[in-house]
C-alpha cells in the first residue's frame, strides 16, 4: 500500500471512530448493529473500532455494543479531546502564534487546544519551550531550533502528560515570556476545571509567565466545572472563537485583551 493510500485509509478510520464516539456520547449507548448502520461499515470493522476505543478508555464495551463513560472521563482523555472541534482549535492557534517572537521562552499546558499552537512554533524559531504534554514534546523535540524542557511529575496515560504537585515540578524556578493555556470551561468572570490536581499545576504554570494567554472555543464558554481555576482577570490575553458572544465580556478588567479567531 502506498504512503498516500495508507494516509487516506487512516483518515477514514479516524473519522469513522469520531462518528462512533459522537453517536455514543449523544445516545448514552449503542449496539454494534446500530453502529454498522451509522457508519455504513461491516460488523467486523465496527467491532475493531470499538475494541480500539475501549482500549483507549473512551467507551465501555459490553456484549453486543458500547456505552459512554461519565462525561468527566471523556473530558479528561487526551485522545477524546484531540478529536473535538479540531478546526476551531487550529484557528485559535493561528491567532495565538502571532503573539510569539523568535527568541522567546514559552510554556504550554497539556490542553489539545494549545497542542495546535505547538505545531506552529517551528515558524517562530528559535524558541525555548517548556511543557508537560507528551504530544507537544513529540511535535517539537526533533526541531533543531527549539529547545524543549519537559516538566511535570508522574505520567498520566489518560492525559498523556506528566502531572505533579507544584512543589515537585520545579515550576517555581522558571520565569517565561508567555504561558499558553486552555481549560475545561469558563463564564464571563471565572475559569474552571474538573480535576483538582490539574488546577494546582495550571496555577503554578500561570505564575511562571509574564504574559498569560487563555485559548477557548465556544463549546467551553458559558459553562462551569467542578473546581474554580482562576478569574479571567488573571490572564493578560483571552483568545476566543469568533462565535462566542461579545456581550459576555463587557465587564472585563482593562488589563485583559480579547482576541477573536
Amino acid at each position: 500500500m502506498s504512503t498516500e493510500t495508507q494516509s487516506s485509509s487512516n483518515r477514514e478510520r479516524d473519522e469513522r471512530r469520531r462518528v462512533i464516539l459522537d453517536y455514543v456520547l449523544e445516545h448514552g449507548q449503542a449496539s454494534a448493529a446500530t453502529l454498522t448502520e451509522v457508519t455504513g461499515r461491516s460488523l467486523m470493522t465496527v467491532h475493531r473500532d470499538l475494541d480500539e476505543l475501549a482500549s483507549r478508555g473512551l467507551v465501555r464495551k459490553f456484549h453486543g455494543g458500547v456505552s459512554a463513560l461519565p462525561t468527566s472521563m471523556f473530558e479528561s482523555s487526551s485522545d477524546f479531546r484531540k478529536q473535538r472541534n479540531a478546526q476551531v482549535k487550529k484557528a485559535l492557534a493561528m491567532t495565538a502564534v502571532e503573539l510569539i517572537e523568535p527568541g522567546m521562552s514559552i510554556l504550554l499546558d497539556d490542553s489539545t487546544t494549545v497542542l495546535e499552537l505547538a505545531k506552529l512554533l517551528p515558524s517562530k524559531a528559535p524558541l525555548t519551550v517548556l511543557t508537560n504534554y507528551r504530544d507537544a514534546i513529540d511535535v517539537l523535540v526533533e526541531e533543531p531550533e527549539i529547545r524543549v524542557i519537559a516538566i511535570g511529575g508522574t505520567y498520566s496515560k489518560t492525559h498523556n502528560s506528566f502531572v505533579g504537585s507544584p512543589h515537585l515540578t520545579g515550576l517555581d524556578s522558571y520565569a517565561v515570556d508567555i504561558v499558553f493555556q486552555s481549560t475545561s470551561t469558563m463564564d464571563g468572570h471565572m475559569t474552571y476545571h474538573q480535576e483538582e490536581d490539574l488546577v494546582l499545576m495550571k496555577r503554578a504554570m500561570l505564575d511562571a509567565g509574564t504574559r498569560k494567554v487563555l485559548m477557548m472555543d465556544s463549546s467551553k464558554v458559558g459553562r462551569t466545572s467542578l473546581h474554580q481555576f482562576v478569574p479571567l482577570a488573571a490572564f493578560t490575553d483571552v483568545i476566543l472563537s469568533d462565535d462566542v458572544p461579545r456581550s459576555m465580556f463587557t465587564e472585563l478588567p482593562e488589563n485583559v485583551l480579547l482576541h477573536f479567531a
